[in-house]
């Protein structure tokens, strides 16, 4: 859109150029030989103004949007780096936790006191070692 706006400025400063150089009201365009009334004249510079009214709306527009892209863009990317800030927070605090859990589950040593063997107590394949 700005690169539309800066053509519509371009076209209508070389038509303001091409009368302000002209010395008479006789004007050659491209091989084409003009000589306008003051009624096309007017009309003309009317629709020039309009057409550099034009071009210089749409080089605003398109920078207005051009900053809101950009600003969203930010605002995406330092919501994005929170984001993965927290994560990584999250992650270091989960590790140091199972890093201290490790150290106290090597300190406490658990031991299961072993039964005495129920009289009951038979193997499928034959007595226990123990019993014989």
């Amino acid at each position: 859109m700005i690169v539309l706006g800066l053509i519509l400025v371009l076209i209508a400063a070389a038509a303001i150029y091409l009368v302000a150089m002209e010395p008479d009201t006789t004007y050659t365009v491209f091989g084409y030989t003009f000589e306008p009334s003051h009624l096309e004249m007017f009309l003309v510079g009317a629709a020039t103004a309009g057409v550099l009214l034009l071009g210089l709306s749409m080089i605003g527009s398109g920078s207005r949007r051009s900053v809101l892209h950009r600003r969203r863009l930010r605002e995406a990317r330092v919501q994005t780096n929170d984001r993965v800030a927290k994560l990584e927070d999250e992650k270091r605090a989960l590790e140091r936790k199972l890093h201290d859990n490790d150290d106290v589950a090597a300190t406490e040593t658990r031991t299961v006191p072993r039964q005495a063997p129920h009289p009951d107590d038979h193997l499928v394949a034959g007595p226990r070692s123990d019993e014989r």
